[in-house]
């Protein structure tokens, strides 16, 4: 199993005295950490015009963390496709493979939010078409010849080219059995998120039966899901639930904001019900019982599986965040990798 770090998303909670300056400079000495702990991958997250600053460039920061590791996959997860030029993303993800020698793992999804849609001025019908030529282009773009002519566009060669021949493995990250079969029909890897293992199990035969639909090996795609994760000696949940709880209620602000300038809400207190609601989100105890629990993840899918644990929590102070991820590391890292 591949274990990856994540989903580092450089989000300024309102109680935070941290800067932006400090959020990112916290984040690069993580993925340092990432690199040196034995974490297979580390991994950012895209969004864009929400008031605590998540992060809206993900291929600079892979940039600054490819020049301070020497080993760990640098994942996108995922770049929002439909708010970016498709040429201009295969030149940037192209350098960023170049300055990580190869370990960049671009992910790519169709995007959600209609605040995004409506202030990048872009549609949110055909996102599916959007992908599909995205792929095209980018493999086009990182292939020996040019891409070809679509009007308004005249045909050009990107250059320089990947540090690897085709370029940067494309994962795509999809929900909808529509994003599962175009992950098994044009994707390098396919990324579930935050589901049970039962879930996966489901979306993974959905995957294999459209890869075998294709004629394209299982082989073919990996797999990979990114789940929510804490871990301490004891009393993990209590350490982490205020932070569970706003990127809960802000993924939920986000979904109904429409970015018209209004002062955004305050973070309502977190109830007793409404905690246990979030304890089972993801998977929050100690060493052992991460463990178990995400080897219920490996065998819900007949595939080896790369595990994305979400350890980043925003808002966390810095040295509670780096000791859960130390412990992680010297705890469950040995018994899954």
């Amino acid at each position: 199993m591949k274990i990856g770090f994540g989903m580092v998303s450089a989000q300024r909670p309102p109680e935070s005295a941290a800067s932006d300056a400090d959020v990112y400079a916290d984040l690069l000495e993580l993925a340092v950490s990432a690199d040196t702990l034995g974490f297979d991958s580390f991994w950012l997250s895209e969004h864009h015009f929400v008031d605590d600053g998540y992060m809206p460039s993900l291929l600079p920061v892979a940039a600054a963390v490819a020049a301070r590791t020497r080993s760990v996959k640098i994942g996108t997860g995922v770049i929002l496709a439909p708010f970016h030029d498709p040429i201009r993303l295969a030149e940037d993800a192209a350098t960023v493979d170049l300055i990580s020698r190869g370990r960049l793992v671009l992910g790519i999804g169709a995007g959600w939010r209609a605040a995004e849609f409506s202030g990048f001025g872009v549609p949110s019908t055909g996102l599916g078409t959007v992908i599909d030529e995205t792929v095209e282009i980018l493999r086009a773009a990182w292939g020996d010849g040019t891409v070809p002519a679509q009007p308004p566009r005249t045909p050009v060669s990107v250059t320089p080219k990947p540090h690897r021949s085709p370029g940067p493995p494309i994962w795509i990250g999809a929900r909808s059995r529509a994003g599962i079969r175009r992950a098994a029909r044009i994707a390098d890897g396919f990324l579930a998120a935050r589901v049970s293992p039962d879930q996966l199990a489901t979306q993974v035969a959905e995957l294999h039966a459209g890869l075998d639909a294709t004629g394209r090996s299982r082989d073919a795609v990996d797999v990979a899901v990114h789940v929510p994760v804490f871990v301490t000696a004891d009393r993990a949940w209590e350490t982490v639930a205020s932070y569970v709880h706003y990127l809960e209620w802000k993924y939920a602000e986000m979904a109904s904001s429409d970015s018209d300038g209004r002062p955004p809400a305050a973070v309502p207190p977190l109830d007793a019900g409404r905690a246990e609601v979030l304890r089972q989100t993801g998977l929050f105890g100690t060493p052992d019982e991460v463990v178990a629990a995400i080897k219920e993840y490996a065998r819900a899918v007949p595939a080896p599986l790369h595990f994305i644990a979400r350890l980043y929590w925003p808002g966390l102070e810095r040295q509670a965040q780096l000791a859960a991820m130390r412990l992680f590391a010297s705890d469950v890292l040995p018994a899954l990798q």
